[in-house]
């Protein structure tokens, strides 16, 4: 078995056909862009990373019919709604990439492996926890912390608009159909070991990219450590070692190209209110590739991240401009944490195939790799 059928190089060049991208990308920079109006005209943006982050909901369910997709936006939603409960929590007990870097790595790991098995056991797609991580890390870290309740008030209420986005085209006469329920998915002995499998894998990637990042990025001054932690995950998305891989390396490239369009951004320092429009253009652009190229999503999500992060310091935190709020900064950060998870990921999808490959002697050890699955799928 040569190494050339792991090899990732061809996944960077091809492109999946659009499969109703631009309904998706629409429903989400809808959901995001008017909560985000919303909190600026009241002069709330303290509550803008909930707002965000409670807007993820509109990416569960993208193609489906209303009924399964009201199922998993719920169920999307509702476990977004526990994690950023569990952080807002957790910062304010101190855990934290400035206050204690090391519960942070144990906590999110923890919210990981959790959300993974949840994810994997509901069927929800997208799969895995890398948003769970993301939300985790982000919200208990946040420098500016807005009062608890109403944190967490403001992600309910953009989780019930996201609902009622989604639902939305049910006004057009033709797109009006009767809500059915999907039947409960019923998991034998064989599933529950995979989503067991995938879960300790996600443990496994984000708390050893934690650990590493926190060893050798924080003492460089490069203390996010939680990004390194959401770069791990995203191999572990697939079917096939190659095509994990592929995304490992798809996650370094698209970063690099989406911290040169952050740079640009950043010199020009927008206003804040085309710095959220630029937010929703984003998260559109990112719905209408992320199941198509990951390089590209990729290439729009990292400006998407950061200006999403550095948004609070800019308004609420007193930064006034993104160059003072950090920009540059975080985007060295954002570089050398990517290349750190996505090391650490890629070496965790390599490592079965290896096993295989030399030690079980398999003549297949490239063999697609069985993934839970639902009716989210």
């Amino acid at each position: 078995m040569r190494l050339a059928a792991v090899n990732p190089i061809p996944g960077l060049f091809t492109i999946a056909p659009a499969d109703r991208g631009h309904e998706v990308g629409l429903r989400a920079g809808v959901t995001v862009l008017v909560p985000l109006l919303v909190l600026l005209a009241t002069h709330r943006m303290d509550l803008a990373v909930n707002a965000v982050f409670g807007a993820f909901t509109a990416i569960y369910g993208r193609n489906l019919r209303h009924g399964p997709r009201l199922r998993a936006q719920l169920r999307g939603g509702g476990l977004m709604l526990a994690v950023l409960a569990a952080a807002t929590l957790a910062g304010r007990l101190g855990v934290s990439e400035q206050g204690d870097p090391w519960g942070l790595v144990l906590w999110t790991t923890v919210v990981a492996g959790v959300c993974a098995f949840v994810t994997g056991w509901w069927g929800l797609r997208p799969a895995g926890s890398l948003f769970h991580i993301f939300a985790f890390g982000a919200v208990a870290s946040v420098p500016v912390k807005p009062p608890a309740a109403e944190g967490m008030l403001t992600a309910v209420v953009v989780v019930v608009w996201a609902l009622a986005v989604g639902m939305a085209s049910r006004v057009h006469p033709g797109r009006r159909h009767r809500i059915v329920w999907p039947d409960p998915v019923l998991h034998d002995d064989g599933a529950r070991r995979l989503i067991l499998w995938e879960e300790a894998w996600y443990v496994v990637a984000a708390g050893v990219a934690g650990v590493v990042a926190t060893l050798l990025a924080a003492p460089a001054g490069v203390p996010h450590n939680y990004w390194a932690m959401v770069a791990a995950v995203v191999p572990l998305v697939g079917h096939s070692t190659r095509y994990r891989v592929s995304r490992g390396l798809q996650r370094v490239i698209g970063t690099f190209r989406g911290l040169v369009l952050t740079a640009g951004i950043i010199l020009l320092d927008p206003p804040v209110i085309v710095l959220v429009l630029i937010i929703a253009v984003l998260q559109m652009a990112a719905e209408l590739y992320i199941a198509r190229q990951y390089v590209i999503a990729q290439t729009v999500v990292t400006p998407l991240a950061l200006l999403s992060t550095m948004l609070v310091g800019v308004t609420a935190g007193g930064a006034g401009s993104l160059m003072a709020a950090g920009g540059l900064q975080h985007l060295a950060d954002r570089g050398v944490e990517t290349v750190i998870g996505a090391a650490v990921g890629i070496v965790c999808v390599l490592f079965p195939w290896a096993w295989r490959r030399w030690v079980w002697g398999s003549p297949d050890p490239t063999r697609a790799i069985p993934v839970a699955r639902g009716p989210g799928s």
